[in-house]
């Protein structure tokens, strides 16, 4: 599933980048984080979360695999377990734009793909579960560098990848369905049968003959 977040640092874009950089600083800001080690781009530790009426806690590793300062923005791809069937996989691209001196967006685009228990409840709940999450996370941002929370995130968009492809499949074969390929790559559409051709050519031939023979009995009957 893939999940598009999008909230507003009350700072510059210099220095929204350089804090987000900052796995220290605002690792903790994750709901139920707790870093255990941070070296370099690698950084490992344990997640805790709530579920509906289940708890779990991952343990696992995560790093930094794309980052451009420049065009600000970064990948991070992250893998979880909370036991040998519960599993968590996750990648995010975060991307920072300028909207003012003092006004940093940061869009956020999740990929998340769950096994065991949590993947039972559904997408509505890892849905709600994601936006709590990454509203907590901004705010927590949000006041670490000006005292002040900035209402949480906003969700975008939600996408199912399985959805997508059974979306994609069905319309592929309605397309073939409607329309009949002939050799050569002309369609029905485009293409007659010969015994098309021959229905449009009696259509219109054979109406001029019964004229031209009404025509010749006409004079027969004339000259008698």
């Amino acid at each position: 599933m893939e999940l598009e977040h999008r909230f507003d640092l009350p700072v510059g874009i210099d220095t929204a980048w350089a804090t987000l950089m900052d796995i220290e600083k605002v690792g903790p800001c994750f709901p139920g984080a707790n870093l255990d080690s941070v070296q370099g781009d690698s950084f490992s530790g344990s997640v805790k979360l709530k579920m509906g009426p289940v708890r779990l806690t991952y343990t696992g590793q995560a790093r930094v695999v794309e980052r451009d300062d420049r065009a600000h923005t970064a990948s991070i791809e992250a893998t979880g377990d909370e036991s040998a069937a519960t599993k968590a996989a996750m990648y995010v691209t975060a991307t920072a734009s300028e909207l003012s001196a003092t006004r940093t967006q940061v869009d956020l685009v999740t990929t998340l793909s769950l096994t065991g228990r949590p993947a039972e409840f559904g997408r509505p709940m890892m849905v709600e579960v994601g936006n709590r999450l990454v509203s907590q996370f901004a705010d927590c941002v949000s006041n670490k560098l000006v005292g002040r929370g900035t209402g949480g995130a906003k969700l975008i968009d939600v996408e199912n990848p399985d959805e997508i492809a059974a979306e994609r499949e069905r319309a592929l074969a309605a397309e073939a369905t409607a329309v009949r390929r002939i050799p050569g790559g002309a369609t029905d559409s485009a293409y007659h049968r010969p015994s098309d051709r021959a229905d449009a050519l009696l259509t219109k031939v054979l109406p001029a003959v019964l004229v031209a023979l009404a025509a010749v009995l006409l004079r027969k009957l004339i000259k008698k």
